[in-house]
This record gives C-alpha cells, structure tokens and sequence, in this order.
C-alpha cells in the first residue's frame, strides 16, 4: 500500500529515495525530514520503515533516543532552553521552571494559541553568557526571567 503524502509533506517521499541507499542514512533522512516538515510525521515514520526495510518501532526509537526529533509540529517560535552543566549553574533550572510556568506548557509542547514550542538542548556553545535560549535560529545569553518575558513579549507583538 503507498501511502499518499499530502502538502507540505510530499517532498518526504523524495528525501526518503535520495538518502536511503547511503550507510547510515537514518539519521540524515531524519533531519531531512524534520528541516523541511518541521516535525517527523507518523505517515512519515511509516515510509521511511517501509523504505529501509525496519519496523516502525524500530524508527520511532530512534526519534525517541534523540531529543532535537519532534513528532508533533513546532510553535511559531521554537524555544530551546540550554541545559548543560554551564548554564545550570548560572541558572537555567530556575529559568526552566520560570518559562514552563509562564508559558503554560512542560518540554516538547506548544502553547494553545501555536506561538511558542519549549524544548530542551545541551549546549549552545555560548557557556560564557548562560543562561542560554534560542529561539528558532537566534541565540539570546544572560537571560533572566524579566529578559525571557520581555523577548517574548517583542516576538508576540511581531505576530499581531
């Protein structure tokens, strides 16, 4: 049975065929897939077992295993808070707890109104200014729980 993809998702099909002759390409189709979806589909995990001859299970494991692979779509802004041992003692713990509780939502949600997405990473390779975030492709340092609000407070005035 082929499974039919429908906008934005019909290019997976071919990200899938261009990758999956390479050794390793798993983990390559799968940043693929997420840079160009957003986020790894379930119609998309199925392919790709179907394509590399694995169980879906077995994919889904390895979108599980690694913390950047999303399997629902991203906020508008996609916010990284930075958890490695730099910025947890220049007080990342108490910004994870201020940002969660601000916006509403834990690690790997979406606010209800689809502006914002929180997730965690190691590292930013900013450890000199920690507490780090991103927030899609842009990298903010010292941040405090005032600047937090303040920086999203600007991107949501952006979206109105």
């Amino acid at each position: 049975m082929k499974i039919e993809f429908s906008s934005p998702l019909s290019n997976v099909e071919n990200i899938i065929d261009s990758l999956k002759n390479k050794e390793g390409s798993l983990l390559p189709i799968l940043h693929a897939i997420q840079k160009d979806v957003g986020y790894i589909t379930p119609q998309a995990i199925e392919r790709i077992a179907t394509k590399l001859k694995q169980t879906p299970a077995e994919i889904h494991g390895v979108i599980s295993f690694y913390h950047q692979f999303r399997t629902s779509p991203p906020g508008k802004y996609q916010i990284q808070i930075c958890r490695a041992e730099a910025c947890q003692s220049r007080g990342s713990r108490q910004l994870e707890v201020h940002a969660k509780d601000f916006l509403a939502i834990d690690y790997h949600q979406m606010t209800n109104d689809k502006k914002f997405s929180l997730d965690s990473v190691y590292c930013l390779g900013n450890c000199a200014t920690g507490p780090n975030i991103r927030i899609n492709d842009d990298l903010y340092g010292r941040i405090s729980n005032q600047r937090f609000e303040e920086i999203l407070s600007n991107l949501d005035r952006e979206l109105k």
